[in-house]
């Protein structure tokens, strides 16, 4: 049977809720280095561009006036292997499946849609979490943020990762909750389908999108339309 559709998840804020779990790992790390921990919704908006800006911009948002070691590359290297090592280890403990999530899963592959992920996670964290929440199994390929030499907002990143799995642009979709996502499919000329209230710093209003869902209950409606060319 040929392939109907390939539709390309984000990771971070799209298919699971890590908040809990990368908030805990930012914690520890900003405790055992002397500086104040954070609230959720603050390491949301920090998340989609990997451990290492996530990190960078969190100390840097707090002590720009004090932290003579946020150019001490050496100590912010550190950090970063520190948060990476604790979250590693602790990478499912409160991280859940976003609603809806897994039952769309479910109907894409009985409709005969191609599945994969594209994310600015590393790809073993990627992989092992997935592998740890149980759908990993759903997805053809999972590039993370070193899989390749570039990754989001580069839209090489996404196009690859259709080539990879054989898919064709003109019959792909990326679901995604950032401006990093959406200006990922915009450039590859890929429509782009927005969770409100994502992991990001920009209001749902000012993120390009050509659809928007609060979860993924009901989102097989405008899934269909591309089935059917009716979008």
């Amino acid at each position: 049977m040929s392939q109907k559709l390939t539709i390309i998840f984000d990771l971070d804020g799209t298919l699971v809720e890590t908040a809990p779990d990368l908030i805990s790992a930012h914690n520890h790390v900003m405790s055992k280095y002397g500086f104040d921990s954070k609230k959720s919704e603050d390491i949301k908006k920090l998340v989609g561009k990997g451990a290492n800006s996530l990190i960078t911009r969190s100390v840097w948002g707090q002590a720009q006036d004090n932290f003579r070691k946020i150019d001490d590359q050496a100590l912010k290297k550190e950090m970063v292997s520190e948060f990476l090592d604790y979250y590693t280890k602790n990478i499912c403990v409160d991280s859940k499946i976003v609603n809806g999530a897994e039952n769309f899963l479910k109907w894409c592959k009985q409709n005969n849609i191609s599945l994969g992920v594209c994310t600015n996670k590393q790809d073993y964290l990627s992989v092992d979490l997935l592998k740890k929440l149980k759908i990993n199994h759903f997805f053809e390929y999972i590039a993370g943020s070193n899989t390749f030499d570039y990754c989001k907002p580069d839209p090489r990143h996404l196009t690859n990762v259709i080539e990879i799995m054989q898919g064709d642009i003109k019959k792909s979709i990326m679901i995604g909750d950032s401006e990093t996502d959406a200006e990922t499919a915009k450039s590859a000329g890929v429509p782009f389908i927005l969770l409100e209230n994502g992991y990001t710093e920009k209001k749902t209003s000012e993120i390009h999108h050509d659809h928007l869902i609060k979860d993924f209950v009901g989102i097989e409606e405008i899934i269909n339309k591309y089935l059917n060319h009716t979008y």
